[in-house]
Formats: C-alpha cells, structure tokens, sequence
C-alpha cells in the first residue's frame, strides 16, 4: 500500500508535460576583408566548422563575392566557442578575419 497522495503525483506529471522549447540558435558569420587570405578561409571552415574542402571553397568564395557568409548555425554556447576559436586563430596568424553571432 502507497502512502503517497495520487493529486500530488498528478501534479508532478502534469509539470512534466510541460512542452519542452528547443534553445535559441544562432548563425556564425564570416565577413570579407581586404587582408585574410582565401586559403586561411578555407583552413579555418575545414579545422574550426568541420566543412569538406568542396564546401569550405564554396562558402569563401559566397563570403568573397557578397561580404558575409553563415559559417555553421549554432546552440548559443557552440556558436560563441567557434567565433572567438576563429578570432583567435586569426589573429595569431596575423589577420583580421572578422566573425559575429546573428540569432536565427
């Protein structure tokens, strides 16, 4: 024999039930310069957003031609991550590759 209430145990599923959302994603933007190489582009879509070479060159030359491109798209937390991995492999390699989070 239960010596627990039944109303609570309703009350404790009906909390369950809530509907679940999924978190906010986010797109990582790559913006085109004057100054980063398209073969540094290419390196970091294939090392830092795991892209195939075919889809790495294609992505840089949408980012040469028309200013931004979306990287990858992101929960919150991943998409900050890739950003300052691409700040900072940049900057050690002595470009200014500029990347930004947009909310999608």
């Amino acid at each position: 024999m239960s010596d627990h209430d039944p109303d609570s145990r309703e009350e404790i599923l009906s909390d369950v039930d809530e509907e679940v959302t999924e978190p906010p994603m986010y797109k990582v933007l790559l913006h085109n310069d004057d100054f980063t190489t398209k073969e540094f582009v290419v390196n970091v879509l294939l090392k830092i957003f795991n892209k195939s070479l075919e889809e790495a060159t294609q992505l840089m030359w949408s980012v040469h031609r028309n200013g931004t491109g979306i990287a990858g798209v992101y929960p919150f937390e991943v998409a900050e991550s890739k950003v300052n991995m691409v700040t900072a492999t940049a900057r050690e390699n002595g470009f200014p590759l500029k990347t930004t989070l947009e909310r999608e």
